[in-house]
């Protein structure tokens, strides 16, 4: 595989980002939106967000973005601790290939070097993804509960949400 690079993002992003998400959205559970409520609005919020208070960074092979995390913190100033809204991209055809581990380790890193103030990262995985669970968890991910009946599948069956987040205090 050619090397990878991990960047920031850019505005310049949002065009190849979209597609990313909508390759991911395609496979059921590969994002919580559907590929079709995908809009260049929902990336351009997404990193705008991000780049404003959070931190959002593209992984690059060659001229190609293959993924992309980010995570913001809430509006509210007793969340100014918190970075939440967190989603991961791989491209399906880079998946298995740790890029996310690359993606997440980076993260990690610059809210632990870069983001001193933020104390908590967040996000929300489904119950029946339990490779991402696991995963999360090596990543120092620790469950918090379970938001049951939260996710509605394609078929109408419900299912759990898992909150999870990364403390810098348990690092």
């Amino acid at each position: 595989m050619p090397e990878l690079f991990i960047t920031h993002s850019t505005l310049a992003d949002i065009p190849a980002v979209l597609s990313l998400y909508v390759s991911v959205a395609a496979i059921e559970g590969g994002l919580a939106r559907t590929a079709d409520e995908i809009s260049e609005v929902y990336v351009r919020d997404n990193i705008s967000s991000s780049l404003n208070r959070g931190i959002s960074l593209v992984a690059r092979i060659g001229d190609c973005i293959v993924g992309e995390i980010h995570a913001f913190q809430p509006i509210p100033k007793v969340f100014s601790h918190v970075l939440s809204d967190l989603t991961i991209a791989v491209h399906p055809a880079y998946q298995g290939r740790g890029i996310g581990r690359a993606l997440f380790c980076e993260l990690l890193q610059k809210v632990t070097k870069e983001h001193r103030h933020i104390l908590r990262v967040e996000l929300l995985a489904r119950e029946s993804n339990q490779r991402a669970i696991d995963f999360y968890k090596t990543l120092g991910f620790e469950i918090e509960g379970v938001f049951k009946g939260r996710i509605k599948g394609l078929t109408g069956a419900l299912e759990a949400d898992i909150p999870m987040a990364w403390h810098r205090l348990s690092q």
